[in-house]
């Protein structure tokens, strides 16, 4: 290189870099501004165009300052609105500033007036008459009417009413609780058996609650009508007060019966006879109106309800974006919804009070999710879907030290608090809690559950596990290791888990988590780590503490075995182990090779679980079924094994420990790791 290169050179590397450009936005602000600090927009789409007109890839940033953003629309980002990589384009909350984006909006309190409609004045509970306050839906900005279905799995249709930030609930009874049925009187049908007859179910009931209620009103019962693994609402055909009988007006999907040993059982919804506490609200479609009883003075209060039925904010296809330190609320949908594109990061933000899912990550690579608050949500928390099963190319998206709670308000079962689908996704620190039902779904490949903790789930449901995987071998090679998890399930009968392989699932590894009263083995062959049908699990490095089975097994024999992998049991393993993906060829037999021969399974064949060097404190029994335990490498006593502080909850083992020296080989467990870490916005 000359010298006059060199000097060029250098003096380009000494030019000052120039800074990111910044805008504000305010709802103060105004739209005819520049953007300043001083002279905010007022809008996040003028911002968004400010940002677009800068024509470079990335190093922007966009400050929110406090106040509510209420969204008549989703907040879309698109692949014009990314960043490149190292300089990302930044939304995020001014320091200090709470920064709420509302799929809703703030309802005046002038909007509500006393109930004066005879009709429905006398209707009411006693104790509501002249309590009871009535909207429009015209006035509080709701422009369809949305109708309750004869059944559904899931949340109800909108709107949804929040009162200084905490949901009010749809009229009920009981208020807290369940209704048992007395009897069946006529299962109904069974559509999930292909029985379309459309033969009604019947049952009895106790006392005289439901002679109040008008049937041809409109009354909804939510029940765990067969099994305690699934709820479903279903709209009340016919009351008879004289018999003490209530007809439903659609089949149940597994019809009337007493699928697990625990009561059936029922509640009844959006009930206008049952409008009878503060806090509750009916809506009336057909009226076109809301009704409340508020907890307190509406005009003291900040009453929002939710209008937007789609996600609050939408990243499509964007890359290398950040949303920081915002508050994403009072949707009837999503909070944020991310597919497509690589590298966005959703940081620090609280999302709640919404109808559907907190956040969801549909496809794209290397997006990550971290630090975030996500709960009271309707019908799930935190989901991430990406990579490609058929040649189990990863997508490298990341959840992070997330707080994830009370991720079920509307569906009671199967809305887990956090999903990893797709292939070579990982999760991490998350402390997810306070479930009827799972947590924790894991579909796909590759996945790595790490360093999470889990407690207080499947504490109303049965048959059911804290993580729960299952009905496709296929899906192999996850890891889950280093988690703590504790206090989870009730004994309702047929027993719980807290890491459940379901219906001949397998391949996966359980490494150094910390189990503490976890499960409830019921009448069957549960345990805290529990298969049902499959084999090639490996439990190893694991701690047990007061659970009653560390390890369950409900083995399929080789009959049924053969008609599983044959396209029977219910499971379809043809279509999910030949067409979803190919096991019987690469990249399968090469990632997996005790795939080999899978299709062809032979009666002499050992389909058996591994554990090894598992330590149990207090325990019931080891293990039951088909796990196979390494010769001398399970210890267990009664006596402490050497934990830092048991009576404490603090289950590191000491240096030295007696567990060092009973199980050769037991490596430690990070447990001081484990869930939340103080880090980053946290």
């Amino acid at each position: 290189m000359n010298a006059a290169l060199v000097l060029c050179a250098l003096l380009v590397a000494a030019l000052p870099v120039c800074a990111a450009p910044v805008f504000h936005v305010s709802p103060a602000g105004s739209d005819d501004g520049p953007g300043s600090a001083g002279r905010p927009f007022a809008t996040l789409e003028r911002a968004r165009d400010a940002v677009r007109s800068l024509r470079r890839r990335g190093g922007a940033r966009v400050v929110l300052h406090a106040g509510a953003y209420e969204r008549a629309a989703a907040f879309e980002l698109t692949e014009a609105d990314g960043g490149a990589p190292g300089r990302p384009v930044v939304w995020e909350a001014a320091p200090g500033a709470e920064v709420r984006l509302l799929g809703g909006r703030v309802a005046p309190a002038s909007l509500f007036q006393p109930a004066s409609d005879p009709l429905i004045v006398d209707r009411l509970d006693p104790a509501a008459r002249g309590r009871v306050l009535v909207a429009g839906f015209d006035a509080l900005g709701l422009k369809g009417s949305e109708a309750f279905p004869t059944t559904y799995h899931g949340a109800p249709p909108g709107p949804e009413l929040f009162f200084n930030g905490e949901r009010l609930r749809l009229a009920c009874w009981p208020n807290k609780g369940w209704a048992h049925i007395a009897r069946v009187v006529d299962p109904g049908s069974e559509p999930r058996e292909g029985d379309m007859a459309g033969r009604l179910p019947v049952f009895a009931y106790d006392g005289d609650r439901p002679a109040r209620w008008k049937a041809d009103a409109g009354v909804w019962l939510q029940g765990y009508w067969r099994f305690d693994w699934y709820d479903q609402v279903i709209n009340v055909g016919a009351i008879d007060a004289a018999a003490r009988t209530i007809t439903l007006a659609a089949p149940h999907v597994y019809s009337l019966k007493p699928g697990n040993p625990s009561p059936r059982r029922f509640r009844a919804l959006n009930v206008l006879e049952e409008l009878d506490e503060p806090g509750e609200f009916v809506i009336d479609v057909a009226g076109r109106r809301v009704f409340l009883w508020p907890p307190a003075d509406p005009s003291a209060a900040r009453v929002e309800v939710s209008t937007l039925n789609a996600p609050v904010i939408a990243l499509r296809g964007a890359s290398d974006l950040t949303i920081r330190g915002l508050a994403v609320e009072c949707g009837l949908a999503g909070g944020i919804e991310v597919e497509g594109g690589r590298s966005c990061v959703i940081d620090a933000c609280r999302v709640r009070n919404l109808r559907h899912t907190g956040v969801r990550v549909a496809s794209g690579t290397l997006h990550r999710v971290q630090n975030c608050d996500i709960h009271d949500t309707g019908t799930g928390g935190l989901e991430m879907q990406g990579g490609d099963r058929k040649t189990l190319q990863p997508a490298g998206h990341q959840a992070l030290n997330n707080h994830i709670w009370r991720f079920s308000i509307h569906q009671f079962t199967s809305a887990y608090g956090l999903i990893l689908g797709g292939a070579g996704n990982r999760a991490a620190n998350n402390l997810i809690h306070d479930a009827p039902h799972q947590a924790v779904s894991l579909v796909g490949n590759d996945h790595v559950f790490e360093l999470n903790e889990v407690h207080s789930v499947c504490m109303e449901t049965d048959d059911c596990g804290a993580l729960y995987k299952g009905r496709n071998p296929s899906c192999r090679g996850n890891l889950i290791r280093w988690n703590y998890w504790h206090d989870i399930g009730s004994p309702m009968g047929h027993g719980n888990a807290a890491v459940y392989f379901d219906d001949g699932d397998g391949g996966d590894t359980v490494l150094g988590n910390v189990f503490v009263r976890c499960g409830d083995p019921g009448i069957g062959s549960f345990g805290t780590v529990f298969s049902h049908g499959g084999h090639d699990i490996r439990a190893d490095n694991n701690l047990f503490v007061e659970c009653k089975r560390a390890l369950g097994s409900a083995p399929w024999d080789y009959p049924r075995w053969l008609d599983a992998v044959r396209g029977g049991q219910d499971c379809f393993f043809t279509e999910k182990l030949l067409k979803e993906v190919d096991i019987t060829r690469p990249p399968y037999t090469t990632r997996y090779p005790e795939l080999a021969g899978f299709m062809d399974p032979k009666p002499e064949t050992p389909r058996v679980n591994r554990a090894a060097r598992n330590i149990l404190v207090r325990c019931g029994q080891v293990s039951g079924g088909a796990w196979q335990l390494e010769p001398d490498s399970t210890w267990s006593t009664n006596e402490d094994p050497g934990f830092v502080d048991m009576a404490a909850g603090k289950y590191t083992l000491k240096k030295g420990a007696e567990a060092f020296r009973r199980v050769p080989g037991f490596q430690p467990i990070p447990f001081g790791r484990m869930g939340l870490q103080r880090r980053g916005r946290r």
